[in-house]
């Protein structure tokens, strides 16, 4: 047992949350610059980013009651953060679609809420740990539930998504890459 492995997490400075064009050459550390196609969403809300990644399984009982198997039926890796840049075209985009939101805000911004399906994009995921910077990179992965959006004085203006992943071509939904910031290296 160790305390200095013991951790939180908070939003790498400068950005936190990226989104790709699927096909984007996936970052394999957590250090190295993204490249220029990775978008940056701006902050998200207090509650950070929430990971969901739980099998779920059934079972078989032989006559009598015993449980005689016990096997995986489905294991989904789900992602939920809000994003709170209400103003920024680049979120609402997640929220509605690309083709689904047009201008700027010097300019306006048009917002088009239909039915149709959310794309695959490639996302990233940049936070800083005690002594250490952590990545997530999610190879593909779409927009599968938009929260309600509230709209009150007291509250910033947000748009909580649920990301699904689906398997690389590896069978991967998404990796994780830790690096130690101190000259320990976080090692233990």
């Amino acid at each position: 047992m160790d305390t200095k492995n013991v951790t939180a997490s908070k939003p790498k400075t400068g950005g936190a949350v990226f989104r790709a064009p699927l096909g984007t050459a996936l970052p394999t550390d957590a250090v190295t610059a993204l490249a220029s196609d990775f978008t940056p969403l701006g902050y998200c809300s207090e509650d950070g980013f929430i990971n969901a990644n739980s099998p779920s399984s059934d079972k078989v009982k032989a006559w009598g009651g015993d449980i005689v198997l016990n096997y995986q039926t489905e294991k989904p890796d789900t992602f939920k953060l809000t994003l709170i840049e209400a103003l920024n075209p680049n979120v609402l985009k997640v929220a509605y679609g690309d083709g689904n939101v047009t201008g700027n805000l010097a300019s306006g911004i048009t917002v088009k809420a239909g039915s149709q399906e959310y794309q695959e994009y490639v996302w990233v995921i940049d936070m800083l740990l005690k002594e250490a910077v952590k990545r997530v990179v999610i190879p593909q992965a779409k927009v599968t539930e938009l929260a309600e959006i509230t709209y009150k004085d007291s509250a910033a203006v947000g748009y909580g998504v649920t990301l699904s992943a689906t398997a690389d071509d590896g069978g991967y939904t998404h990796y994780e890459y830790i690096k130690g910031t101190s000259a320990s290296g976080g090692e233990s």
